[in-house]
């Protein structure tokens, strides 16, 4: 069994790379678009649209790297084995906050790029953040009521501080 979760941190750091390498990618390219943008288009509002559009690249590039970062600390680093209701929290957290966050700024970027190419398509961007809105209070649900369970196993929360140790 020990090497079987062994194998499990190694996968682990291999898909932490793997992210890595995908964000490193994504900013290659967010930096070859605005730059394309503003050398085609100058100073315009063109290049500017150019530019919110690199700005969700580099969104997507910091989704990647803050999932890499958290698979890399909970899973490789710390070693923590998801079972009680203070890991789950800090865990689904990280995730979400991510999420929410990457979400968000999608929104920004396809509200900016509706308004200047296709009125047509801000419907589905007020339903994206409209989406993000539900997660977000959904999210407040979650940590709300597992914080109440966390309350019974007070261990537990000091198990998790104390591996933020392994961090430092």
């Amino acid at each position: 069994m020990k090497s079987l979760i062994r194998l499990s941190s190694a996968i682990h750091a291999l898909i932490t790379v793997f992210f890595v390498a995908a964000a490193l990618c994504l900013i290659v390219i967010a930096a070859n678009t605005g730059l394309q943008a503003i050398l085609a288009d100058g100073l315009t509002s063109k290049a500017a649209q150019g530019l919110i559009e690199a700005i969700g690249l580099m969104a997507a590039a910091v989704v990647a790297v803050q999932i890499a970062q958290t698979i890399g600390e909970e899973e490789v680093i710390r070693d923590a084995h998801i079972s009680s209701p203070t890991r789950v929290r800090r865990y689904l957290s990280r995730f979400t906050v991510v999420i929410i966050v990457a979400l968000s700024v999608e929104g920004m970027v396809g509200a900016f790029k509706a308004l200047h190419e296709n009125m047509q398509l801000l419907p589905h961007v007020a339903a994206l953040l409209a989406g993000v809105a539900l997660l977000l209070a959904a999210w407040g649900v979650f940590v709300k009521f597992n914080r109440d369970a966390e309350e019974l196993e007070p261990d537990e929360m000091e198990k998790a501080k104390a591996e933020d140790s392994k961090l430092e």
